[in-house]
């Protein structure tokens, strides 16, 4: 039963995020480019305030694989290497903290255009 409830919760939260996307796409002149990115940066400003986390916590995958999740995983990237580092940390920090995401998705967008035949959307 606990098992159902975290994939339960995981569900709900990421069909809000997902559902105030759609809702921002239908209802408002933004391209889905700039709503990319301000779910993005919102999750780095509710990531860098503390606000974040304990949303990630209860809800699990649900918080932190869309978008809103890198943002603050970004920012907790950066909290990590200013402390660390200083000043310089608030440069890397955000690279180190997402390297192994953005490497991973460079990965397999690369063996999926190997694998897949390209074509028109027309045909």
């Amino acid at each position: 039963m606990e098992i159902f409830l975290t994939y339960l919760k995981a569900f709900v939260a990421g069909g809000i995020l997902c559902a105030v996307g759609q809702i921002l796409i239908d209802k408002t002149k933004l391209t889905p480019a700039r709503i990319l990115s301000v779910y993005v940066v919102a999750g780095v400003i509710l990531g860098a305030t503390g606000v974040y986390e304990p949303f990630a916590e209860w809800a699990g995958a649900g918080a932190t694989v869309p978008l809103t999740g890198f943002g603050s995983l970004l920012a907790k990237g950066v909290r990590k290497a200013v402390a660390e580092k200083g000043v310089v940390g608030a440069f890397t920090g955000g690279f180190t903290a997402g390297a192994a995401g953005i490497a991973a998705a460079v990965f397999f967008g690369l063996l999926v255009a190997l694998i897949c035949k390209p074509r028109d959307k027309a045909k």
